[in-house]
Parts: C-alpha cells; structure tokens; sequence
C-alpha cells in the first residue's frame, strides 16, 4: 500500500481488483514514462524545455491524471518561492497560480511541507484547503495528486496531477505516481545543476571580456595621456561616474573610438 496522506474524513469507494491486463497496462505507461525521464539529455535543452516532457511522461505514468504540471522552488528561498513552470494544460497553470500566489493553501504546498504524497478525491469538500478547493472544484477539477519532488535531502519542487472527476487516485495510482517521482526529481535537479553552472560560466566570461576591454582602455589612456595606469584607470571611472554609464560600456566606446580612428587613418 501507498504511504501518502489522504483526505480526512473521506472514504476512498470500493473499486474492483485491477484486472492483470489492466495492471500490466498501467506499468507499461509508468515504464514508458521512466524511460521516457531517463532518456532526458539536460545539457542539451533548457530546463524549461525539459520540465514540459517531464509534465507530459507525468501524465503518461500517473493512472487517472488528466493534466499534469511540474513546479520548482528556489532552494535559497524554499516553498515560498513556488512557481509551476511546465504544464500539460493552461488551467494547471491557472490552478497552481492560485494555489501559490493567491491563498497560499493547496495540495502542492502541503505534501512539500510534509515530504509526502498528498491525496484528496473531493477538493470542493477538502476540509484542509477551505479557500483553494472551492475555487478549483469550481474550475470543474475535483481530484488531485501532489508528489514531492526530492533529492537526498534537497526539495525540488512537486509534480501536481488534477482529474476532472472525483477519487480520480487511487492507492495504486499513488504508488505508481511515487515510482515516477524519484528518478523525475533526478532528472529535473541535474537539469538545474547544469542551468546554473553554465549561467556561472557564463558570467565570468563577461567578467573577463569587460576586464580585458577595460585593460584595452588603460592602454589607450595611457598612449594619449603619459598617465601611469592608476591614473588612466581613475579616468576612466571618473567618466563613468559623470556620464552615469557603467565602466565596462565607458571602455567599450573608448576603445571602438580607438578602432574607428585607426580605420579612417589607415584608408
């Protein structure tokens, strides 16, 4: 049995043992799914690209979703940096927002903070988000699936699954949502590891470009003016100061102006 918190005070119905086709049919799609997930390059597409397959394999994987969306926090920041960031259809999107930016209360939100699948059959009736389930029963979705999305100890985020009818989840769709998590949340978190290490390396090679300008425009200063490169550099700084123009821009014209210069004499 699926260890995930249900609705209280709601009794699951009694549904009918899963035929052996039908459960042989229902882990072919988790297992599509999963490779599906594994077969993810993340180095080769952007995150964004790569959270909307994991939204669709979800939904693929999850018995009795009908939309699937995949939303992240801010590890510096925690829950109260959620946004969902890939969707299988706009009203997840539409969900989620007032969910996360609106009431602050919901599916997602309660199984990050518990760590734990988080089930409800009846979301106009779910004593636990008064606000949030009304709204989205509204919305003409009733059941919803929640699945933290966690590494080691890290928390990535939740995958939220949403059906239009009621006790759309059941035990065996949780179990199987659950299996589908664990390697998603792999795949998501590489995916942000590799995001951030290419914005790093990307900063410092404008880092470096904006420093080897600003040499270039010592240099030129300094071939105009005698100055030592203290000086040249104190002038520099204090055209950027007067202009309120960033330095690195300041030596960019300096030095382009240089090169026109340079054009026009030799021609």
């Amino acid at each position: 049995m699926a260890d995930f918190d249900a609705q209280p005070n709601r009794v699951m119905p009694a549904l009918p043992d899963l035929s052996p086709t039908q459960r042989e049919a229902d882990e072919a799609e988790l297992y599509a799914g999963l490779r599906g997930v594994a077969g993810i390059v993340a180095g080769g597409r952007g995150v964004i690209d790569l959270l909307g397959d994991v939204a669709e394999f979800a939904e693929q994987a999850i018995p009795g979703a009908d939309d699937v969306g995949v939303a992240l926090v801010d590890p510096q920041r925690g829950i109260s940096s959620v946004q969902t960031w890939a969707a299988t259809a706009l009203l997840v999107h539409e969900i989620d927002t007032v969910q996360y930016s609106e009431l602050r209360e919901g599916p997602s939100i309660t199984c990050m903070e518990s760590r734990r699948p988080t089930v409800s059959g009846s979301l106009g009736s779910d004593s636990r988000w008064p606000h949030f389930g009304g709204r989205v029963a509204r919305m003409q979705m009733h059941s919803a699936l929640a699945l933290p999305l966690i590494v080691g100890d890290q928390l990535v985020g939740a995958i939220n699954a949403y059906a239009t009818s009621r006790d759309a989840f059941a035990d065996h769709a949780v179990q199987l949502g659950s299996q589908f998590a664990k390697p998603a949340a792999v795949s998501v978190y590489n995916a942000q590891l590799l995001a951030n290490a290419h914005e790093r390396t990307l900063r410092l090679q404008r880092a470096l470009d904006s420093r080897s300008v600003i040499d270039q425009a010592i240099g030129i200063i300094r071939g105009r003016s005698g100055s030592d490169a203290s000086q040249a550099f104190q002038r520099l700084a204090q055209i950027s100061q007067t202009e309120n123009v960033k330095l690195n821009v300041v030596a960019e014209r300096l030095v382009e102006e240089a090169a026109r210069r340079a054009r026009a004499r030799r021609s």
